[in-house]
């Protein structure tokens, strides 16, 4: 058989849209164990019933509100990424991932003491994000006629 006639695995284009909305739904399961993982924590789950949220304190409506808001971001991601028009998107992409990812980063910071395990998967949540902006960022150019 020569060169020519071998088989090869035929190469294919994933459209931008859908790289960015699987980057942002490869964030979910990353913040939803890093969140499971936490009840291991001995006291973490006698906190939470004592109506503590950690670090941001005393659990109120508002700061539910806030998480349930800043939770939501990358649900939506998924699907904005996809559905609005190529322009809309990119610039979307651009301002969200610095304004979600920074605050999830500032979780690193000592004073939160985050455990082994939080850090490693919060470092693999920035490496995601930052993907998901150079993908953004680097969005081809449709050439004019």
């Amino acid at each position: 058989m020569s060169n020519n006639a071998r088989s090869s695995i035929k190469k294919f284009h994933v459209p931008v849209p859908v790289k960015l909305s699987l980057g942002w739904a490869t964030l979910l399961p990353l913040y939803f164990y890093n969140d499971y993982l936490l009840f291991f924590i001995p006291g973490q789950i006698e906190g939470m019933n004592s109506g503590s949220m950690g670090p941001l304190g005393p659990t109120t409506e508002l700061k539910l509100l806030f998480t349930a808001a800043f939770l939501a971001v990358p649900c939506l991601m998924i699907l904005l990424s996809s559905l609005v028009p190529s322009k809309v998107s990119r610039w979307l992409n651009l301002i969200v991932v610095p304004l979600h990812g920074i605050p999830n980063g500032l979780t690193l910071l000592p004073v939160f003491g985050a455990p082994l395990f939080f850090q490693f998967i919060v470092g693999i949540e920035i490496i995601v994000t930052l993907i998901i902006f150079w993908i953004a960022l680097r969005w081809p150019k449709q050439e004019r006629r």
